[in-house]
């Protein structure tokens, strides 16, 4: 009796892990771009 590694778990794991950091960088880009733009806005204001 054999038991077979079964990688594709893990092959679904990186890509999952790697989707979901990439999906993180990029929410959190875009709302540091967002806070240097409000920045960049006050300080042409005042």
């Amino acid at each position: 009796m054999t038991e077979s590694f079964d990688q594709w778990q893990f092959v679904i794991a990186a890509y999952a892990l790697g989707g979901g950091a990439t999906l993180a960088l990029v929410v959190w880009s875009w709302l540091a771009m967002r806070r240097a733009e409000q920045r960049r806005d006050r300080s042409r204001e005042g």
